[in-house]
């Protein structure tokens, strides 16, 4: 059967698995970046499904699947907001991190160790996040089929990843892996980047619609993320399935 699975990927990430929490470990630069993009999120899904946060759990009645997991960094914030959350890994390792810390957390979120193609569901979903996860996976093409039979019709879903250019080359692989010492050393193959038109068209032949696409960059003097139009490094999709 084909899969997703890149198992040097997996490995990578599961022998930093008992970081995913610490906000000052190996994912402190996930943990910054992890408000602008809970805030995009929440902006979508509030302006497509006609939601007014008018409630702490305003996004009760909504069946959310978020793919490549980890440990549950945006897994939780939906589940407090009230979401069905449902979140999958293909690391053992990060699920178990991920069940050990919604426990903690008092949190109730589906976890499973699966991939999108062998992920054993009966339901559909409302929303499906993809984020960071796409650059690190084998066979984009099947990884989308599947997120599009997972996906109700007119459901959301989101993809975040990296543009294959010169100046992510620079920054992403560079300045945060060789020189700031953000990431680990090899977290990321810039030949696995995907242009943004590259990827619009690969949603497009799966019936995906481009509703949003923005950039998301970082300022080094205020140390945070935002919104912008400059797609050259980070940038977020959000679509419809027709």
């Amino acid at each position: 059967m084909s899969t997703t699975i890149n198992k040097q990927e997996i490995q990578k990430f599961s022998r930093l698995a008992d970081e995913w929490w610490d906000v000052n470990g190996k994912f402190k630069p996930l943990h910054m970046f992890n408000p602008i993009r809970i805030e995009y999120i929440l902006e979508n899904i509030e302006q497509h499904f006609k939601i007014k946060k008018d409630t702490t759990d305003y996004l009760t009645g909504l069946n959310i699947l978020d793919i490549g997991c980890g440990g549950g960094l945006i897994s939780e914030p939906m589940a407090r907001l009230g979401a069905k959350v449902t979140g999958i890994d293909a690391s053992e390792k990060n699920i178990s991190v991920a069940k050990l810390h919604s426990k903690k957390s008092g949190l109730q979120i589906n976890y499973f160790k699966a991939s999108p193609e062998n992920l054993n569901y009966t339901e559909s979903f409302d929303i499906i996040l993809n984020l960071e996860i796409v650059e690190h996976v084998d066979n984009v093409d099947l990884y989308l089929k599947s997120c599009n039979k997972l996906l109700k019709k007119n459901g959301l879903m989101f993809t975040a990843t990296l543009n294959r250019s010169f100046i992510s080359y620079i920054k992403a692989i560079i300045g945060a892996e060789y020189i700031l010492r953000w990431l680990p050393i090899g977290t990321h193959d810039w030949n696995k980047f995907i242009k943004p038109e590259e990827l619009e068209k690969l949603l497009s032949q799966e019936k995906f619609s481009t509703l949003d696409i923005s950039g998301l960059n970082f300022n080094p003097f205020l140390k945070k993320w935002k919104k912008s139009k400059n797609l050259s490094v980070n940038y977020i999709i959000s679509s419809i399935k027709n």
